[in-house]
């Protein structure tokens, strides 16, 4: 784990969240999650130590987590890099994904959340593979480019940012990576006029969902989560 400076929380003010699958049909979305059973043990004891630790449930949810397990294995992922560590629930569904020798590099803001994070990583299996860092993350990315081209980065961090992030993925990631960002309904809140406190966040989540949407160097599709996830191919 590799310190740094603390930045600001990742979510809106007043937000609801909803981990659903996403379907009208609340019918459809059980039948999805009891056929696909995407929380196993492990990931159930992740989220449990999270909250245990008194952090907030802002983690993907399982039928999440299970998206992105194989977007990473549809790309064949070596390297990723995750914004917003969390409690590592996601990073061990990417790393599920990935090739057995891939690496993930993740950061996260809160040195409490990296903490437990790290514990999760190391109760999966997986600290191994993880380089953590705790800070900015548009300070510390830079750290990791040498390290680059990457598969796949996944966007889950302060929604503020989420064009920056972009920015960076973009120069960052080979022909044909993945960038996936996550909560991009801001939270049923993308078509809406926003309250004035969550209004920048709004307005950076349609920035960021135009960016992918409009420029030639991606192609784009969001998949109609509870939450909107963002999905753009670099071409």
């Amino acid at each position: 784990m590799q310190m740094g400076s603390r930045t600001n929380p990742r979510g809106l003010k007043g937000s609801q969240m909803d981990k659903s699958f996403g379907n009208s049909d609340e019918a459809i979305g059980s039948y999805v999650y009891k056929l696909l059973g995407p929380e196993d043990q492990v990931l159930e004891a992740a989220r449990k130590e999270g909250a245990a630790a008194g952090m907030p449930a802002i983690q993907v949810g399982g039928l999440d987590g299970r998206h992105l397990e194989v977007f990473a294995a549809m790309s064949r992922a070596q390297k990723v890099v995750e914004i917003g560590t969390l409690a590592g629930y996601s990073g061990i569904c990417l790393l599920r994904g990935m090739n057995p020798s891939g690496h993930l590099y993740t950061f996260e803001w809160s040195p409490l959340h990296a903490q437990v994070a790290l514990r999760n990583f190391k109760m999966a299996g997986v600290e191994n593979r993880v380089t953590l860092y705790v800070g900015e993350a548009l300070e510390r990315l830079p750290q990791i480019e040498s390290e680059g081209p990457f598969d796949l980065v996944f966007i889950d961090a302060d929604k503020g940012n989420y064009p920056a992030y972009l920015e960076w993925a973009e120069k960052n990631l080979r022909s044909g990576g993945v960038v996936v960002g996550d909560n991009t309904f801001a939270f049923g809140r993308i078509a809406q006029e926003p309250p004035r406190e969550d209004a920048p966040s709004v307005m950076a989540l349609r920035k960021f969902n135009a960016m992918l949407a409009e420029s030639p160097r991606w192609r784009t599709t969001i998949f109609p989560t509870g939450e909107g996830l963002t999905v753009g191919v670099k071409r």
